[in-house]
């Protein structure tokens, strides 16, 4: 059990207030989020595991580890339950994103192969394959470690390998998209006669530039811990790691990495209208339920 440096009131207040707003929507747009992709019979089964996948951690997120990272900012005691509970979650997240981007960079390369090579046995398979990993990785850093350093250390080396990989398919994928919005457009110039083929085409883009949106939220949203964490454990010496300052960013970015979870159903939301149109059918007929 580690102390957690918490130097003013108004910090404590501050990750708190946020912490508890950020799960409670966490799990009200993320169960509703569930519903709507199953819902949504239009999403290609491969794309709709792997959305399930990352919503149910994002929900997990909300549920467990936000809960318990509140508990002990209160207790100002950080304990190793709440490391492999967040880490697990946030490998998880790390793998869901990643098969994401790759599926949607893989949808818009392949053409009339994706179908054949992206199937939904193989998709289920690796979703349970990443939690599977998660849950492995974070229980063996437990057992086979005495203090948080080590844990973090291989928490690092693995976040580290899955930024870059994430950066590079991300902008891979941006590129993509923009040729293929071109192509788009030169056919409903030259050939307006293929409307079903042009929709189909239409709804890969936005599916892919969703994708984008999902991985440029996340990396905002965890590069700052990931960078304090790095400082935190490589500089532990330096005045500016041990200063007021210091320990509030520190307590504020592992709040950020948490409020992604909520950020995620949003730009569902905003992006993909099959899922908008089936988020409000379930909210209309919930107040229709309760009238």
């Amino acid at each position: 059990m580690i102390n957690i440096e918490v130097p003013s009131t108004s910090g404590l207040i501050v990750n708190v207030a946020l912490n508890v707003f950020s799960a409670f929507t966490a799990i009200v747009f993320n169960s509703i989020t569930i519903q709507a992709i199953k819902k949504t019979s239009s999403l290609p089964n491969p794309l709709k595991i792997l959305l399930l996948s990352l919503a149910l951690s994002d929900l997990a997120v909300g549920l467990v580890a936000q809960p318990l990272w509140i508990v002990n900012i209160l207790r100002k005691k950080d304990t190793e339950v709440l490391w492999i509970i967040q880490s697990a979650l946030a490998n998880a997240s790390f793998l869901g994103i990643m098969a994401l981007s790759v599926d949607r960079f893989l949808a818009v390369h392949l053409h009339l192969r994706y179908r054949e090579l992206v199937t939904y046995k193989r998709v289920l398979r690796l979703a349970i394959l990443t939690w599977v990993l998660s849950a492995l990785l974070s229980s063996i850093c437990c057992l086979v470690t005495e203090n948080l350093n080590p844990f973090m250390n291989i928490t690092i080396i693995v976040w580290s390998l899955c930024l870059i990989f994430l950066t590079v398919i991300s902008c891979r994928l941006y590129f993509a998209v923009r040729v293929h919005t071109k192509q788009i457009q030169a056919s409903q110039l030259n050939q307006t006669a293929l409307s079903d083929e042009l929709a189909n085409a239409s709804r890969l883009r936005k599916s892919s530039v969703s994708s984008f949106y999902v991985n440029f939220v996340f990396l905002v949203c965890y590069l700052p811990f990931f960078c304090s964490l790095i400082n935190g454990i490589f500089f532990k010496k330096a005045a500016f790691t041990n200063s007021q300052i210091w320990q509030e960013l520190f307590l504020l970015s592992r709040t950020l990495m948490f409020i992604n979870s909520c950020l995620n159903p949003v730009i569902y939301c905003w992006r993909m209208r099959d899922i908008r149109h089936a988020i409000k059918d379930i909210l209309r007929n919930t107040c229709t339920y309760k009238r």
